[in-house]
């Protein structure tokens, strides 16, 4: 996984014995993953095996040449840098049981890390494209997967429809159509992702409005490579309960003034904020800032694999390089509990699970 040590060591955070003894306290902590893409969560041995089990065309098969391909290893730090991953990554969905593979892996690689509940965001009409499933098929396909390794792995595990802000109206109201159809299967809600800046998300407002008031939760993703402006339009307009990221929304008070009177949590991803460019560095970051306000933050991971990392590294990142503090790192994953799209009942049971667990590790 990622060398947390070269964005930690230029913030002055500890030495090699004190990271190594935080990583392992912080592998063993329960923790909440609330923004992760299935796209973004594939394994380097599952490409080269898909690869060479449908004869896709690499310029190799070996994992140390395909990891340059699929992560942002020496690549600028730069949002298109970053999407265009995604565009080798979605050659692999090439069969049902490669997608059920895919999203089984994802479940299997959280529980690993002892994330304790995970949300895990999937976008339609990326796993449908390259062979011409249809949308509520590989729908299907993931829900199964993802519940069977839910109960294997003990793992509770909800699904979020993504969809794409490049998307034409008609597609975004069938991929919500999708997801009502799903709800049974563990859907619980939709995402608005893509280029924020160059397609704005205002015509999708009416279609989230009434996805909200048919039961659907709402995130969207914004103020990361946009600005204050596109939170703000992301809460009037499309009823966002949670922000994907939202760094911008520092910069304008009332957005922010905005977001904390409607109880909206923000899903930070600080490495990928790093490698989208939306931060210069760590030490850049506002999260510390936007806590110190008395906003709803939260811990995630993004896309594990693009950004070649897991949830005890993005807590390694925030604790050495951006000096949170353990009270605040237990705040934010009982806020993340208290932000979870499920019942009121199973949010109050897994928030108190929380509390218990936290509270064998007094000391960091």
């Amino acid at each position: 996984m990622m060398e947390v040590g070269q964005g930690v060591s230029r913030a002055g955070g500890a030495g090699p014995a004190a990271t190594s003894g935080l990583r392992t306290t912080f592998r063993a902590m329960p923790k909440i993953d609330l923004h992760r893409h299935l796209e973004g969560t594939l394994r380097l041995q599952t490409l080269a095996d898909i690869a060479l089990e449908h004869g896709i065309d690499l310029p190799s098969y070996r994992i140390d040449d395909l990891r340059r391909f699929a992560t942002v290893a020496d690549d600028p730090y730069d949002f298109q840098r970053f999407l265009e991953k995604f565009t080798f990554l979605r050659r692999f969905y090439t069969s049902r049981e490669a997608v059920e593979r895919i999203a089984a892996e994802a479940v299997a690689d959280a529980a690993a890390d002892h994330v304790r509940y995970l949300e895990l965001r999937f976008n339609p009409v990326a796993l449908a494209r390259q062979q011409s499933f249809s949308l509520g098929d590989v729908t299907d396909w993931v829900c199964e997967a993802v519940a069977r390794a839910a109960r294997d792995t003990g793992l509770d595990t909800n699904l979020i429809v993504q969809i794409g802000r490049d998307e034409p109206l008609e597609t975004a109201r069938a991929l919500v159509e999708v997801a009502l159809a799903h709800r049974a299967e563990g859907v619980v809600g939709i995402d608005l992702a893509g280029d924020e800046k160059r397609h704005p998300a205002a015509p999708y407002g009416p279609l989230f409005q009434q996805a909200r008031r048919d039961g659907l939760c709402v995130t969207v993703h914004a103020g990361e490579a946009g600005g204050a402006a596109n939170v703000r339009e992301a809460i009037e307009l499309l009823g966002a309960q949670r922000i994907g990221h939202g760094l911008r929304a520092i910069d304008d008070p009332a957005v922010m003034a905005l977001a904390i009177e409607q109880d909206v949590a923000f899903e930070m991803c600080p490495t990928s904020n790093l490698q989208t460019g939306a931060v210069s560095g760590f030490g850049m970051h506002p999260l510390v800032d936007m806590l110190g306000m008395g906003a709803r933050v939260t811990i995630n991971t993004d896309d594990p694999s693009v950004s070649d990392t897991t949830l005890t590294d993005e807590y390694l990142v925030v604790t050495l390089a951006m000096g949170v503090t353990a009270v605040q790192l237990k705040t934010m994953i009982l806020t993340a509990a208290e932000a979870s799209f499920q019942s009121d009942r199973a949010r109050r049971i897994l928030v108190e699970r929380l509390r218990q667990e936290l509270a064998q590790f007094p000391e960091l």
